[in-house]
């Protein structure tokens, strides 16, 4: 097995750091402090998932879905990331 020259490593380093910058993360100001937008994104992806998950049960679709975990969490996950693009754009 060949060993890793630094001259091929050094392309791979800089495609790992590149998303690397001197911008700090976004922060909402809440009551004094400061929270990171990530938490605010995943409680409005949670409350999102539970907002669809009782439409689902009033229209029946909840007793169909054969994954009903992982269907809320990826609904909270889909969530979560569309509020960060949308509130954040990054």
């Amino acid at each position: 097995m060949k060993s890793l020259s630094c001259a091929r490593l050094a392309p791979l380093a800089a495609i790992a750091l590149a998303g690397c910058s001197d911008n700090r993360a976004p922060a909402i100001p809440l009551f004094g402090a400061y929270f990171p937008a990530w938490l605010a994104c995943a409680t409005i992806g949670i409350l999102g998932a539970v907002a669809i998950r009782v439409a689902f049960v009033l229209i029946g679709l909840d007793d169909r879905l054969p994954l009903r975990l992982l269907v809320y969490v990826c609904l909270a996950a889909g969530i979560s990331f569309a509020a960060s693009l949308a509130f954040f754009g990054r």
